[in-house]
């Protein structure tokens, strides 16, 4: 059991006592084990000096602004304030990153916990902690500070596990992307190999990026300010991930930090956002930069050895401890996992075993998470990209300067492209190493197109800059990894010949409602109906659903009986193709596009009908009374209910080309559709004299449903309707809240 499951609970002391804020001490009948067993009072009176450097400003929509005098009291700050509004998120990425889950969850979370545990040792971390630079461990020491100094001044908070944060934490979670790399490992098949039970179907348990899910991805639009009306430079910020997956926040030191934007929860960088002179969008879906090796093993006498070149290499191996919770106290199992210099084996093919190999460079990747932050033009900034650990996403770029840029990926590795990298390579030909990282200005980059605007949707590289699109051909095949996508095709339509934009005109743009993944999907349907002779039962059946399609301007909006049944139609053809398009290695909305015959177009679209008309009495239901956002509670997991309130939604699945995405990714129990998927911090960002900008988030800035915060933004964004960022201080103590340090 761990150690913080045994400290007893205890009263807070009068010592301990007198190093909280007075504000504090009638909470003395609360306490739990952190505020008097984990610090000791010489902590307590540093961590209560340390917060009393600090100031956070709430604005009227509870967005914390925290100013510092350093960088090290605003990250102080920053990661107290995140903490305020939703600790459980906070701790559980922490957990979830450290392979710690299945110590809260049970033994079912073991195998998550050994995916994490290939990569996170904390023997590991804290050397890599110890040989960072010295800027570095300040800021990661005082993330820890932050994170303590609220459960030492919250002592009615009981933490799930972590009852005191240590610096080389922060190294276990340095990329804030919604899908970490080590997450592409299959759990099954990990299971499979170590659990010695019998491997699933690769085609079942690993259906490839996206074939019929919810989406994970982003928009990010740059537009150069010869096509915008202030003649500045704008920027779209519009991540589509999970809903809650990162609050809004700003934080200010006098060292020259002034960031503004979305965090991950318990992170002390701004991942997507922008500061007085730049901004910058991550997009996921970059190059190929995850490879599989298969790898030929032999056994004598109980050790491994693996074949590599003319010679055979022994396999490391390390014993890995998975604790889990159980209902009678804590268990724990041991694995034996196995190394090659490639990487960790994570499973068995063919009778050879697959190891893999991705970026490991937790210093760098924080480094340059927060180094993007304080870059001040595009020359500083390229310099944070040189760092090249950002493997996940592209990014999307605008400055002051009115400079606009694409980073088609970061992280890419050199390697011979007569492989096909798409599939495990062969481990012992030498040939298939890696031979170092691409320089940035070797990867597919934009710079200032003449076309006056950039945009990725998590498609390809080859178009979404209009006549400025690189030539893909030009490039190693590994560099870009997924195909154009519907919302690719209506992003350069709508921005092709764009002019005199404004920032409400960009978020116009990004809001439009038309729905691309139809072009070819309705007139083929038109056309098998219009085959079917006269009298056919089915025809006679169809002929009204028909005629209000045929009619149909292919926009989403609330009271759009069209936009419901063709959604619905939409999915009756994603679940009969979906197996199929697994197994052709095909996206299944680019399946269903090209490879339905009129039979199943048409049978789909009776069995649309039906449910409809099963579950809301009509199939001529308006959309809005289907697609929902409700936030029942405050949970991770969040379980929806018709019976309880809700507010209708107008923008669709990403799937099906809305640029404003809302899809829902939770097992559907309901009727209704409720959205936790696409649109959730969105910003859009005018690089003036003075920053202007606008955001919206999802709900709102609280986790806690008593806090007026919680849903005060819900019926903004289910409009698509932003409110005013307040970026300068003379604004945010004009619409202020509350002002105070941290633990008052």
């Amino acid at each position: 059991m761990p150690t913080s499951r045994l400290i007893a609970s205890t009263v807070l002391s009068l010592a301990v006592l007198a190093a909280l804020p007075p504000a504090m001490a009638g909470a003395a009948p609360k306490a739990t084990p952190q505020a008097a067993g984990a610090f000791s009072n010489a902590e307590l009176a540093r961590l209560k000096k340390a917060a009393q450097r600090v100031t956070i400003l709430r604005d009227k929509w509870g967005i914390p602004h925290v100013f510092g005098k350093t960088d090290a009291d605003a990250v102080f700050g920053m990661v107290f304030a995140q903490a305020e509004d939703d600790f459980n998120r906070v701790e559980r990425n922490y957990i979830n990153a450290m392979g710690r889950l299945a110590e809260v969850e049970g033994e079912k979370e073991i195998w998550r916990d050994l995916r994490m545990k290939l990569y996170i040792d904390p023997a590991d971390m804290k050397a890599k902690y110890t040989a960072s630079p010295a800027w570095l461990q300040k800021l990661m020491n005082a993330w820890a500070d932050g994170m303590n100094w609220y459960l030492a001044s919250h002592p009615q908070v009981k933490p799930k596990l972590l009852t005191r944060f240590e610096p080389w934490m922060a190294l276990s979670f340095s990329e804030g992307s919604i899908g970490g790399d080590i997450e592409s490992i299959n759990l099954k098949q990990l299971e499979a190999f170590y659990g010695k039970r019998p491997a699933p179907a690769l085609a079942m348990a690993d259906p490839g990026k996206g074939f019929d899910k919810e989406p994970q991805g982003s928009n990010g639009f740059a537009i150069a300010p010869r096509r915008t009306a202030g003649k500045h430079a704008l920027l779209m910020i519009n991540p589509h991930t999970s809903f809650y997956f990162r609050p809004e926040v700003h934080m200010v030191s006098e060292e020259g930090l002034n960031a503004y934007g979305a965090v991950t929860w318990g992170q002390f960088f701004i991942y997507q956002g922008f500061n007085e002179r730049l901004g910058w969008m991550h997009t996921s879906g970059g190059g190929d930069v995850i490879d599989e090796y298969l790898e030929t093993v032999n056994e004598r006498e109980g050790k491994f050895f693996y074949k590599y070149g003319n010679e055979e290499r022994a396999m490391r191996s390390k014993t890995i401890v998975l604790p889990y919770r159980t209902a009678d106290g804590m268990a724990s199992r041991s694995v034996t996992a196995y190394f090659t210099h490639h990487g960790p084996v994570i499973r068995e093919e063919g009778g050879k075993w697959v190891s893999v190999k991705m970026m490991d460079d937790p210093v760098h990747a924080l480094e340059q998470s927060y180094g993007r932050t304080k870059a001040r033009d595009y020359a500083a900034f390229l310099k944070v990209m040189d760092l090249r650990t950002n493997s996940s996403n592209n990014t999307v770029y605008a400055d002051a300067d009115g400079n606009i840029a694409y980073f088609h990926g970061n992280f890419v590795p050199r390697r011979d492209p007569r492989f096909d990298w798409t599939h495990p390579v062969d481990g012992s030909d030498p040939a298939t190493e890696w031979k170092g990282l691409h320089e940035v200005k070797e990867t597919i980059t934009v710079f200032n197109p003449k076309s006056g605007y950039i945009s990725n949707t998590n498609n390809w590289p080859c178009t979404g800059f209009g006549a400025s699109s690189p030539d893909c051909a030009a490039y190693p095949k590994y560099m870009w990894s997924l195909p154009q996508n519907a919302r690719g095709i209506h992003a350069e339509r709508v921005l092709h010949d764009a002019q005199n934009l404004s920032l409400e005109g960009l978020i116009g743009k990004a809001y439009d409602p038309y729905l691309t993944a139809f072009e070819p999907l309705l007139p083929a349907l038109l056309k098998d109906w219009d085959a079917l002779p006269q009298g056919d039962a089915l025809k006679t059946r169809l002929a009204e659903q028909v005629a209000l399609l045929r009619a149909w301007d292919l926009r989403w909006a609330v009271d759009s009986v069209p936009t419901s049944l063709a959604v619905y139609w939409g999915q009756e053809m994603v679940k009969e193709a979906a197996t199929r398009a697994r197994a052709q290695q095909v996206p299944v909305v680019d399946f269903i596009q090209t490879r339905l015959g009129a039979a199943e177009r048409l049978d789909a679209l009776s069995r649309a009908s039906d449910k409809l008309q099963a579950d809301f009495g009509s199939w001529k239901t308006p959309w809005g009374e289907i697609n929902r956002f409700q936030r029942p509670s405050g949970e991770v997991e969040l379980h929806y209910d018709d019976s309880k309130a809700s507010i209708p939604v107008a923008f669709t699945s990403a799937n099906w080309g809305s640029l404003a995405s809302f899809g829902m990714t939770a097992k559907q129990t309901t009727k209704r559709i409720y959205g936790d998927r696409g649109n959730s911090f969105v910003a859009a960002v005018e690089f003036g004299p003075r920053v202007r900008a606008r955001s919206i988030l999802a709900g709102g800035e609280s986790g806690d449903p008593k806090s007026p915060h919680f849903m005060d933004q819900a019926e903004m964004y289910s409009r698509g309707q932003f409110k005013d960022v307040l970026f300068y201080k003379e604004d945010i103590e004009k619409q202020l809240e509350r002002k105070y340090h941290p633990g008052q």
